[in-house]
């Protein structure tokens, strides 16, 4: 049986079928990697060693599903590789603008033979901190013997940070996948109806916008929060199976996922009629909204707009009830995986803002089960910063006006 096992390879290429059409052209791809090898020789690395399905995926187009298996995309001055998983066949192969090695499981470690098959031995290596995991990091040693391991990932995600034209398209197609699942859900919403069925209502809406727009995508990860009561009280609170009652206060949010982009809408809501308690800080909440979006220009600083909306919320007596940050990047990311975590609104972020960026403005305040106005108000524009503004992309109306409903 060893000997039989001996016989089989650790890793092969499996170029099964024809490319697929990818979200992006092969030369944005190529312009993205251009600009990594930039970095890596001004870091004087030699091959960088992506393991984060958000770097993966920008890098090269392959969005992976783990399933416990690892993954990479291998960049040196002359190729670029994904590195996937037999049980994936030659998927990974379709979905990525440049070359692909599968390794099979026929013997521990073929992961990272596969990858030194790229890389060789005893060279200076980017990898992604935040993402390797010690049990990584020491097989990166066993088997690449590497003279030096720098943390390319900061770089990275600077560079993510500003969207080419294409990407920017893309966001904005997907705004509008959310305002369809914003008004979908708004037509769904009524008295007696669970939690559960106004999301499905959502969701479904969205996908097929989805698929409408990019017949030639990969469909998966969107999905929707819609909250009611005290359920609204957390902005990540899961969907329950609750029966929507008159005057509850509800929380919209449709995240469409488009090719691992993410986008988002988040409205404020109420069934049939909103209680004057309530309808103060709701209407609190927009004025910081507005107050917030007209901050987000070039020059100004994450922090410096986070301490302003902080002041405008003291000045009402408000500012104990915001839970966390303003704002935050949209680009390649999900619940899931990835971040642009130096493009949030919070008092510890530093960056300035600058032309290309993407970012979101979000305020939001909890009022505590028991108190007048109980539950939780948010709402969510996206944000491009221009040059000398920004332009709004969000289309669904947010406040009392629009969203008494049912």
């Amino acid at each position: 049986m060893k000997d039989h096992i001996q016989t089989r390879p650790a890793f092969y290429r499996y170029h099964n079928g024809e490319k697929a059409p990818l979200q992006f052209s092969v030369a944005e791809y190529e312009s993205r990697v251009a600009k990594l090898r930039g970095l890596m020789s001004d870091a004087g690395i030699e091959a960088a060693v992506f393991t984060s399905m958000h770097n993966i995926a920008y890098y090269s187009g392959f969005l992976y599903c783990a399933f416990g298996r690892p993954y990479a995309l291998v960049v040196t001055p002359d190729q670029a590789v994904t590195i996937s998983a037999g049980i994936d066949a030659g998927q990974p192969w379709r979905r990525s603008f440049c070359d692909n090695i599968t390794y099979t499981d026929w013997q521990r470690g073929n992961y990272w033979r596969a990858i030194e098959h790229v890389t060789g031995k005893g060279h200076k290596l980017g990898v992604e901190n935040d993402h390797l995991t010690l049990q990584a990091r020491a097989a990166l040693d066993e088997f690449l013997a590497p003279k030096a391991v720098i943390d390319i990932a900061p770089a990275t995600m600077r560079q993510r940070m500003f969207k080419s034209a294409a990407e920017l398209d893309m966001i904005r197609a997907g705004a509008a996948v959310a305002d369809v699942g914003g008004y979908a859900i708004r037509d769904a919403v009524a008295v007696g109806a669970t939690e559960l069925d106004v999301t499905m209502a959502g969701r479904d809406a969205m996908e097929r916008e989805i698929a409408a727009r990019f017949p030639d995508a990969e469909y998966r990860d969107t999905w929707v929060w819609f909250q009611s009561g005290l359920n609204t009280d957390g902005a990540h609170n899961p969907v329950t199976n609750r029966a929507l009652q008159r005057g509850d206060i509800l929380s919209l949010n449709c995240f469409p996922m488009i090719s691992g982009y993410y986008t988002a809408l988040e409205r404020t809501m109420f069934v049939g009629e909103c209680d004057p308690a309530s309808l103060a800080i709701w209407q609190a909440n927009v004025a910081a909204h507005e107050y917030g979006i007209s901050l987000l220009k070039p020059g100004a600083s994450c922090a410096e707009v986070t301490h302003q909306i902080n002041d405008f919320f003291a000045q009402r007596d408000l500012l104990q009830y915001r839970t966390f940050g303003y704002g935050h990047s949209f680009g390649v990311l999900s619940h899931y995986y990835g971040r642009e975590a130096g493009l949030e609104l919070r008092e510890d972020i530093d960056t300035v803002l600058e032309p290309g960026m993407v970012i979101s403005m979000e305020p939001m305040l909890t009022i505590a089960d028991g108190q007048p106005g109980a539950g939780g108000y948010r709402e969510h524009d996206i944000l491009i910063i221009t040059e000398d503004g920004n332009e709004n992309i969000t289309g669904y109306p947010y406040g009392p006006d629009f969203n008494i409903v049912g």
